[in-house]
């Protein structure tokens, strides 16, 4: 739960039928850091039960609604409402509530927080959900959207990780997008992460009198010259490369300026392609450490990209672009997981996520709306 309290907002009544980016900007506008997603939830609970086509299910601050007509194929639309703590900086734009830079709303870039991870994803969920039976048409696939808590903290408070647990049933599918940020280009999959202390022991001594003692820091030289040596591979997987990382990511050890420290613990973290699981992940970063006390703090797999499944294939074409690897962690693990092949789709930069001048540019919240729209016949 974060310390920081949620400032003046609007009122929690969203209008689904508006223009996207600005849906987008009322979205934002609802403070909803983690921990503190309930109002965002309750919104958005309400906005979807005025929808009578669609059946709701709602466990804590997460939120599954399905279609139910029947069709051969059943995709899943997911994104979390969640975002990080609020910018500390003073003057930064990435904060809540939302700002305009063109000061016309609707246009240009949308600042906040949430603006790229992920408010304009769920904007484009919300917004297609409202515009599903619209014109008297309906989809050509039953659709599964899911809004869940938790996702920018431990996994293990994971909304969509309860979800799998208590509702698994109504997350089977044929085919899952998460709507995280790839600045509209489909992202395949994504890459494993496993975590790992290794560990060196020596002898404390006063360090006026260095040679009674053995030094644990020193000790842990061949492990960072092992880790500065290795070589990260690039793997094929289903036609898109997964580039993978071994590095040092923390290090502590000592205990005062005048004693010789007597451990070292290096923390170290693998990216590995979808072509392996845990198991041999950690087999991998074992063998490279072969001799080092290694304990394994954390791991999760990565998720193959299934492009090969028909539904992803007509997204792709429907996109229009080439899909690329996902090199980070995301949820589309635990819908692999489950057995539903899924890929990262949603608008803005991910490499806008977290910062203080997070945003998003109108077009692209507009553009990802007009692609899903389009592969899903509505």
């Amino acid at each position: 739960m974060t310390e920081q309290t949620a400032p003046a907002r609007k009122d929690l009544r969203l209008d689904l039928r508006q223009d996207v980016a600005l849906l987008t900007a009322d979205l934002i506008d609802i403070f909803s850091v983690s921990g503190e997603e309930r109002r965002l939830a309750d919104a958005v609970e309400y906005a979807l039960r005025a929808l009578p086509q669609l059946e709701l299910t709602r466990d804590g601050d997460a939120i599954i609604a399905r279609t139910n007509l029947g069709r051969s194929e059943r995709v899943i639309l997911a994104g979390h409402l969640d975002t990080v703590p609020l910018p500390t900086t003073e003057g930064s734009l990435g904060t809540v509530p939302s700002y305009w830079a063109s000061g016309a709303p609707g246009e240009g870039v949308l600042y906040g927080r949430g603006a790229t991870d992920m408010k304009g994803g769920v904007a484009v969920q919300l917004a297609l959900a409202a515009g599903l039976f619209d014109g008297g048409g309906e989809p050509d696939k039953d659709v599964t959207f899911v809004f869940y808590d938790h996702e920018e903290v431990e996994g293990v408070k994971s909304g969509l990780g309860r979800l799998v647990r208590n509702h698994g049933a109504l997350l089977e599918g044929d085919f899952a997008i998460l709507l995280e940020p790839t600045d509209g280009t489909v992202e395949g999959g994504c890459n494993g992460t496993i975590r790992f202390e290794a560990s060196t022991r020596g002898e404390a001594a006063h360090s006026a009198r260095a040679w009674m003692g053995s030094n644990a820091i020193h000790a842990a030289a061949p492990i960072l010259t092992r880790l500065a040596g290795y070589e990260p591979r690039t793997v094929p997987v289903d036609g898109l490369d997964y580039r993978e990382s071994l590095n040092a990511v923390r290090i502590s050890g000592g205990t005062a300026g005048n004693v010789i420290p007597d451990r070292c613990v290096v923390e170290v973290n693998y990216r590995f392609a979808p072509d392996k699981n845990l198991a041999q992940a950690e087999e991998h970063v074992r063998e490279l450490l072969a001799g080092f006390d290694l304990v394994c703090t954390d791991g999760a797999a990565g998720a193959r990209p299934g492009l090969n499944h028909p539904a992803a294939a007509s997204f792709v074409a429907a996109v229009g672009a080439a899909p690329k690897p996902k090199y980070g962690w995301t949820d589309v693990a635990r819908f692999s997981e489950l057995g539903v092949p899924a890929v990262n789709f949603g608008p803005g930069d991910a490499l806008l996520a977290h910062k203080d001048d997070e945003h998003v540019d109108a077009g692209a919240v507009r553009e990802c709306l007009r692609a899903l729209r389009t592969w899903l016949g509505v």
